[in-house]
């Protein structure tokens, strides 16, 4: 299936940002999978879970070693395949509490990889609270789509596998077909880092 045109990826993109973050408006989930869906409609249900893991924990792990972080940034800059043409930063999950920033933005020279590095290392190394209820609000994701109806591949197949990584607080790669359709390479930066810092050099492109 090949990818949607480049119009409809930015507006998607843009009305995930503006739709996240505001629980207390009905339909917020499911319009935020629904949105996810209509930018990534390759994307399978561990790429939903992958989504909203990253809004719930963040990066997910504490980093010792920058040298090493570093040198994988480096690495993966280096490829052939960091440019994401449709958008340099989407929110993650609903809340958008973190905010993937893609490696183009590097590529483009709109930030520096030194800076999305120590943005990325200070949003790992967050203080965070031990996170209980991440099998709860995976529920509901699941029965959000099911109730709804949204399209998302993998879900009567990988639905009990998921579960079971939510219980143990499992992060998840993301999809060997998300992969194959969009090669996605960013990091996670914490929302108010991402706004106060690189948000403002990402809009000089507009």
């Amino acid at each position: 299936m090949k990818r949607n045109p480049l119009i409809i990826m930015f507006v998607g993109v843009t009305m995930l940002l503006a739709s996240c973050g505001q629980k207390e408006q009905p339909q917020t989930l499911q319009t935020a999978i629904e949105h996810m869906m209509d930018i990534y409609p390759e994307a399978r249900l561990q790429d939903i879970y992958k989504s909203f893991y990253q809004d719930h924990f963040g990066p997910g792990h504490l980093i010792t070693d920058t040298a090493m972080v570093r040198h994988y940034l480096y690495s993966e800059l280096s490829g052939n395949d960091v440019s994401y043409p449709y958008s340099y930063y989407e929110p993650t999950g609903c809340e958008g509490r973190y905010v993937r920033v893609f490696l183009s933005a590097v590529v483009d020279s709109l930030i520096s990889a030194e800076e999305l590095l120590d943005a990325f290392v200070r949003s790992a190394n967050e203080f965070q609270e031990p996170k209980t209820e991440w099998a709860t609000e995976w529920a509901e994701i699941v029965r959000t789509i099911r109730e709804n109806e949204i399209d998302v591949e993998g879900v009567a197949e990988d639905e009990p596998a998921l579960t079971e990584a939510a219980r143990n607080n499992k992060a998840m790669h993301h999809s060997r077909a998300y992969n194959a359709a969009y090669f996605p390479h960013y990091r996670i930066v914490r929302r108010d880092i991402f706004e106060k810092e690189i948000k403002p050099k990402l809009e000089r492109k507009k």
